[in-house]
């Protein structure tokens, strides 16, 4: 009995953290939007939230945006949005105090890179949600659930 007990114990602590971001298996673990591996680390984005506070990965910062437009509890103040740094890809950083930095080409094109401090050229998160708002969904990832390759359109629900 005393080992089934410690079993269930030490099972909660390899679970997932209650908060915070969730390590992301670069190269294996998929977006949560358009299931495309996670492979660069520079734009890697997480939100934690909803009913279960659970953790959702991204491959890029545009698709998290739009995404969690969709979400009831987008607005709640226990929601948490995590956003890797662009400069080396290894720090993870408060998305809403984070600056963006307009960059050639990112995973799913939306094209902003996220820095920890205020330098030339970079706008606040605000600002690049905004952007990203405007701008809508890449050719990439469409919002009703199509994922466009090559002109050819497929339907993640079929």
């Amino acid at each position: 009995m005393g080992l089934l007990l410690a079993a269930f114990v030490l099972a909660g602590c390899w679970g997932e953290p209650a908060t915070g971001p969730v390590p992301i298996r670069f190269g294996r673990d998929t977006c949560d939007v358009c299931r495309m591996i996670i492979s660069d680390p520079r734009y890697a984005a997480q939100v934690r939230g909803g009913p279960k506070h659970r953790a959702y990965k991204f491959d890029d910062i545009g698709e998290l945006v739009l995404w969690l437009d969709k979400q009831s509890w987008k607005d709640d103040p226990k929601t948490e949005i995590w956003v890797m740094d662009s400069a080396a890809g290894k720090t993870w950083l408060n998305a809403a105090t984070a600056y963006y930095l307009k960059h050639s080409h990112t995973p799913m094109d939306y094209g902003f890179g996220a820095v920890e401090a205020a330098e030339t050229g970079a706008i606040t998160y605000k600002q690049m949600v905004e952007k990203v708002r405007e701008r809508g969904s890449t050719y990439h990832c469409a919002p009703d659930g199509t994922v466009i390759f090559d002109r050819r359109e497929f339907r993640k629900d079929k």
